[in-house]
């Protein structure tokens, strides 16, 4: 219970800091997207929370304005085993999608998802409502607990994991082992990772 409430505690303080101080930079980025590509500054990310629950997070549009149409058309290049779509140079991504998406710059917007209270700054990655409905009842477990921006799959093997029950795994890794210190752990780690570049 004091887990719960020190995490929550901590996700509006980190939340409500990070949008603070990113605030203009987060404009700039904005504007240039809007000046890069056609469509929205922000893609409307359908994703799925604790317990199954559907919400609607945010992050910067990286991609072109009809990216989820594409999919359709590139799913046999599919580099990523089960529900789940990764791909190296996905020809929809612009090029300031591959900037903002190799400093993580893009998933900023969801620190508001953060301070609503449907993510955490430390959790599993949410699956997109899409992917969801092919999930097994082993890939179903990872959602026991609240998704986050950031978790152990990212810090541990995002490049190199292909198999969606190894990044399963590690999120089962991170549930069985949650704690404060741990969440700090992470982060501290994702902070080391984004200023590397390693982000696809």
């Amino acid at each position: 219970m004091l887990y719960k409430f020190t995490k929550r505690v901590f996700d509006i303080l980190f939340s409500l800091s990070v949008l603070t101080v990113l605030f203009f930079p987060m404009l700039l980025i904005g504007l240039l997207i809007k000046i890069s590509s056609k469509g929205p500054i922000l893609y409307t990310w359908k994703v799925v929370g604790k317990n199954g629950v559907f919400f609607n997070s945010f992050k910067f549009r990286t991609m072109v304005s009809n990216a989820d149409e594409l999919k359709e058309e590139l799913k046999t290049k599919n580099e990523m085993s089960g529900p789940f779509f990764k791909m190296k140079n996905d020809p929809r991504i612009n090029w300031i999608g591959s900037i903002l998406r190799k400093f993580s710059l893009d998933e900023l917007p969801q620190f508001m998802s953060v301070l609503q209270g449907t993510m955490s700054v430390v959790g599993p990655r949410p699956p997109l409502q899409s992917e969801f409905k092919n999930f097994s009842d082993f890939q179903k477990k990872k959602l026991a607990v609240k998704p986050g921006i950031t978790c152990l799959w990212q810090v541990e093997g995002r490049n190199s994991i292909s198999d969606a029950d190894e990044w399963i795994e590690k999120d089962l890794e991170y549930i069985s082992k949650r704690s404060f210190i741990f969440d700090i752990i992470i982060i501290l780690r994702t902070i080391f990772t984004v200023f590397k570049g390693t982000g696809k």
